[in-house]
């Protein structure tokens, strides 16, 4: 069986929660690989990715990064391989498993990890694997994409199992408009995913994931969803006044000192707090959001740098994530020619 190279066009197109549906209906019989990783968790002294991570938990699939992953880092793959140690490499993660499912996932668009060979392009040529490119956004914004790889992308020597397109907002309208010029191009689809508005919220825990962020109280409440942002740099009568205060499953960001606007936070629908600059507040504080299940996020960034990183955030699947790892795992199952995917 042929492996099966999961790419996209663009970032966040939802390749992992793809993965996530056709390995749901593998129930877990299949290899799963990431050759160079681009969502990098510093965990018990350990560099992971955390999609490699999350298949590991969700199918219980080999914990041995060694066998997942290449490495993580453009410049010591360029110092440590040449192309063709990287092509080898990349042979031996599909190895283990030879008369079984092989599944590697791309990094983050169409040309990430090309510099070191690792591009999702030149991983199927080189494994001789099924491609398949995601693509999501806006209609035109679709659209331009999908011309321009028909245009401009060289896939003569590739073989492009099919496209799927994720996120879309009106399915059957996007369908009635856009899928007769598609299917001009000479374009398979393969799926056409409907946008799902739970999945683009947050939860406490990405958030103290991606700031490596130490949980000090609360860890009940990790799961809460995390709509709006809040910054309590102001006076806590101030914070008071500002709607935005008031609005639920929000997060707090303020530093560990400002006792008073904790207090106010852990009494106003907060799903968690961010304290900047590494200082604790007193206990008694401590032990009441532990009380109300608000999860409370130690980090060492002011309030200034931790909110802009909180900014350029993505969300992303947890393994304690059930609720929307079931509804990825539904949307692609009903979506996507799991069958075609699957028996090629």
């Amino acid at each position: 069986m042929k492996p099966i190279i999961i790419g996209s066009v663009n970032g966040n197109a939802g390749k992992t929660s793809l993965i996530i549906g056709i390995g749901k209906v593998l129930e877990g019989e299949f290899q799963y690989a990431k050759p160079l990783g681009d969502r990098h968790v510093y965990k018990k002294k350990r560099l992971w990715d955390h999609d490699v991570g999350l298949m590991e938990n969700i199918f219980g699939l080999d914990t041995d990064s060694s066998k997942t992953t290449i490495g993580y880092d453009h410049s010591k793959l360029r110092y440590m391989y040449d192309e063709e140690q990287i092509n080898e490499k990349l042979k031996e993660l599909t190895r283990p498993l030879k008369e079984g499912m092989v599944i590697l996932e791309g990094g983050r668009n169409l040309t990430f990890g090309s510099s070191v060979n690792l591009d999702v392009i030149n991983m199927a040529r080189t494994l001789e694997a099924n491609l398949i490119l995601l693509i999501s956004g806006d209609s035109d914004y679709i659209m331009d994409q999908l011309r321009y790889i028909k245009k401009h992308v060289r896939l003569d020597d590739v073989d492009l199992q099919g496209v799927i397109i994720n996120k879309v907002s009106d399915v059957d309208e996007f369908k009635a408009e856009f899928l007769p010029d598609i299917e001009a191009m000479g374009i398979k689809i393969l799926g056409i995913i409907p946008f799902e508005r739970s999945l683009a919220e947050f939860t406490v825990a990405n958030i103290a994931d991606k700031l490596f962020a130490r949980v000090i109280a609360g860890e009940d409440g990790l799961l809460r969803k995390v709509k709006n942002i809040f910054v309590g740099a102001a006076s806590v009568n101030s914070a008071l006044m500002n709607p935005k205060f008031s609005k639920v499953e929000k997060l707090i960001i303020t530093d560990g000192d400002r006792s008073d606007i904790i207090l106010a936070a852990l009494g106003n629908h907060t799903s968690g707090i961010v304290l900047t600059n590494n200082i604790l507040p007193p206990a008694n504080i401590i032990s009441k959001a532990d009380e109300k299940k608000v999860p409370m996020m130690l980090v060492p960034f002011d309030t200034y740098e931790t909110a802009k990183k909180i900014d350029r955030m993505v969300p992303l699947l947890t393994k304690d994530d059930k609720e929307r790892i079931e509804l990825v795992s539904y949307l692609v199952r009903e979506n996507v020619d799991l069958k075609s995917i699957i028996s090629s």
